[in-house]
């Protein structure tokens, strides 16, 4: 299976980031790849006000990017906004191409290093997995990168790959920790992890404080190993996946299989 991570640099105006769509999801079409995926937030950046932007998942931005996997004949994979009916809006991946149309709602938001998703983003709370070209492949969104249950759920459900749509915050050693976490849950789940992060936006933006991106993009193998990455920049990477390492690693390394279901203690019996 021929993947593609689209690390861009998404800006404030959805319709020059749908042109970042189109554009790199010709070009991974050209270069022969079945899926493409870009990051959260492909639809607008953060660092702005969100509700303005978001648009239902039958709105025209969403419908451009059917159009662009239908004419490319690829699946895309790319971050968008949908109002929630709360007055905050999901943070959601639109998948479609042949023979997919779904969309995932991010679970876990971003409460943490000074940021709070939640104020803004309603969680969702379902486990999505969509079937490319015969491939089971698990949808995920940034910070559910630090939940290795999510991604194990998301193999027990017939994924042997993962995305991960990223708009990760920039600081130190957050992109050593991000590469590290990408790397863990592909061991986690004996499974190839697809990770696309926005490019860096440059130390101006991201001294706003706002998760826009560290780049880093990369693909982990089911054994952890690193695929292919990318630098801070925008790019394009192309990979192949040999899809039996997924069968080799899970007989190799059977931690799905060896899993072991255990009672929580009581917390008031365990203080003594």
């Amino acid at each position: 299976m021929r993947i593609a991570l689209a690390q861009i640099r998404a800006t404030t105006d959805p319709a020059a980031n749908l042109k970042l769509v189109s554009d790199d999801a010709r070009r991974a079409a050209d270069a022969g790849a079945a899926l493409v995926v870009f990051p959260e937030a492909t639809m607008c950046r953060f660092g702005v006000p969100l509700a303005p932007v978001a648009e239902p998942l039958d709105g025209p931005w969403a419908s451009a990017v059917r159009s662009v996997a239908a004419e490319t004949g690829i699946v895309v994979v790319a971050g968008m906004f949908v109002p929630s009916g709360d007055g905050r809006v999901t943070n959601t991946l639109i998948a479609t191409g042949p023979g997919v149309e779904a969309h995932y709602d991010k679970i876990h938001l971003y409460d943490a290093f000074g940021f709070t998703e939640s104020r803004t983003v309603a969680p969702g709370n379902q486990p999505v997995v969509v079937d490319v070209a015969g491939v089971g492949v698990g949808l995920t969104t940034c910070y559910d990168v630090r939940f290795p249950a999510l991604y194990t759920e998301l193999a027990d459900r017939g994924a042997k790959v993962m995305t991960v749509s990223a708009s990760w915050g920039s600081g130190p050693g957050k992109l050593d920790q991000w590469t590290l976490l990408v790397r863990a849950r592909a061991l986690d789940a004996t499974s190839f992890v697809a990770a696309a992060g926005q490019a860096h936006p440059g130390p101006e933006l991201a001294a706003k404080g706002a998760p826009m991106g560290v780049g880093g993009s990369l693909i982990a193998s089911p054994l952890g190993e690193v695929v292919a990455d990318a630098g801070a920049d925008p790019a394009l990477v192309v990979a192949d996946i040999d899809l039996h390492a997924v069968d080799d690693a899970r007989n190799t390394l059977a931690v799905l299989r060896n899993r072991s279901s255990f009672a929580q203690p009581d917390r008031a019996e365990s203080r003594g």
